[in-house]
């Protein structure tokens, strides 16, 4: 089974399209051996400089305080509250842990890391359901 290129005269089927064709391959792993060593030399000189080439991050402790004093008034939801402090609602949860608890608690000091059960409420059917 062979190659041939109906616009250029690489046949490989014979053994000079064969060889031309190797010679291509050869030509392009090299370069991208090139770039990729670019690449490591330019992240290591950035690196040396101080850039590490993450995100920056948006939160800093008085968005989390913000936002952990406004989680347990339920007038505010988890959405409002990112909207309001300017993030996405993932990055709350990615960086307050137990989030649906806070969300649940009503005393302000649990906030602070002590866990109390979630409250519940009775529907019909004799069932409690989450708040």
């Amino acid at each position: 089974m062979g190659f041939q290129s109906l616009h250029e005269a690489l046949d490989t089927t014979t053994p000079g399209g064969r060889l031309i064709f190797h010679v291509f391959a050869a030509l392009a792993e090299f370069i991208r051996e090139l770039i990729v060593a670019c690449t490591h030399e330019g992240l290591a000189a950035a690196r040396a400089r101080g850039r590490t080439g993450e995100r920056p991050t948006v939160v800093n402790e008085d968005l989390i305080r913000a936002a952990r004093d406004m989680l347990p008034d339920l007038a505010n939801s988890v959405t409002t509250i990112a909207k309001i402090l300017g993030v996405s609602v993932g990055t709350l949860f990615n960086h307050i842990p137990g989030l649906k608890e806070l969300r649940h608690s009503r005393v302000p000091r649990q906030l602070e890391g002590t866990s109390q059960p979630t409250p519940t409420a009775p529907c019909g059917g004799g069932r409690r359901h989450e708040l």
